[in-house]
């Protein structure tokens, strides 16, 4: 038991010193969509579980904040996993900011204060790339794998949200472990803020993640989220140059 607790702090001491965010148990994540006239801001919170190689299970929590004001422009931040005993802040990594009307992404590097911009060659999305899975039974196509149950509705944060959980059972024969396993994906979607206000994902076999949209403020954010910080330069530039 002292062994894995070793191996498992270990793991935690690697991961914040090269300053990486853990990556997801799956492939989904809040999406903010940059959509015109439903500005808000909130804090996700992240929790997160991984089954490491020796069966020992790692715990460990991230928050970040995400705003969108009324002209459609988001602010999503990405900030280093922290241990799920830890009361320290998660350091600020990096800061996406995105405007819908010229279509240009802008990463802000807080450490280095520095940014760099690209434009994306496709429309603006307004709606999450998962909310296919937020749609009542029947109303897209049926998934020959996975089991598919509505939850209805309910208010999280003051926001109604709709939730689908979809259950996908691995057989013993395919699962690698010799038993059945069970990987469930829970999506809970507001279609006022034309979000999910919680994802949840859990697999045996890798771990589970959970996020959750707290703090929502239905209110224009500040416009200085959405603005490149006084002080920041291209990478390469220098300090008095344009």
């Amino acid at each position: 038991m002292h062994w894995r607790f070793s191996f498992t702090a270990i793991c935690f001491a690697f991961l914040l010193a090269v300053g990486i965010e853990v990556p997801n148990a799956s492939a989904q994540d809040i999406f903010v969509t940059p959509i015109p006239n439903a500005p808000f801001s909130g804090v996700v919170k992240v929790e997160r579980s991984r089954v490491m190689g020796d069966g020992s299970v790692v715990n460990f929590r991230n928050i970040r904040e995400i705003g969108r004001d009324s002209r459609g422009r988001i602010h999503n931040e990405s900030r280093a996993a922290v241990p799920a005993s830890s009361s320290e802040t998660p350091q600020l990594l990096r800061v996406h900011l995105y405007d819908p009307q010229t279509r240009t992404s802008t990463y802000l590097d807080p450490q280095k204060k520095t940014f760099w911009t690209e434009m994306t060659n496709h429309p603006p999305s307004t709606e999450p790339p998962t909310l296919r899975f937020a749609s009542p039974p029947g109303g897209g196509p049926q998934n020959e794998f996975a089991k598919e149950e509505d939850l209805g509705i309910r208010e999280m944060e003051g926001v109604s949200a709709h939730g689908v959980r979809q259950t996908q059972t691995i057989p013993a024969e395919s699962s690698g472990t010799g038993a059945d396993i069970v990987i469930t994906d829970e999506y809970w979607y507001s279609a006022d803020l034309r979000i999910n206000l919680m994802i949840k994902h859990s697999d045996p076999r890798t771990g589970s993640v959970t996020m959750t949209v707290t703090q929502i403020a239905r209110t224009e954010p500040d416009p200085a989220m959405f603005e490149i910080p006084e002080g920041y330069k291209l990478p390469g530039a220098r300090r008095g140059t344009e």
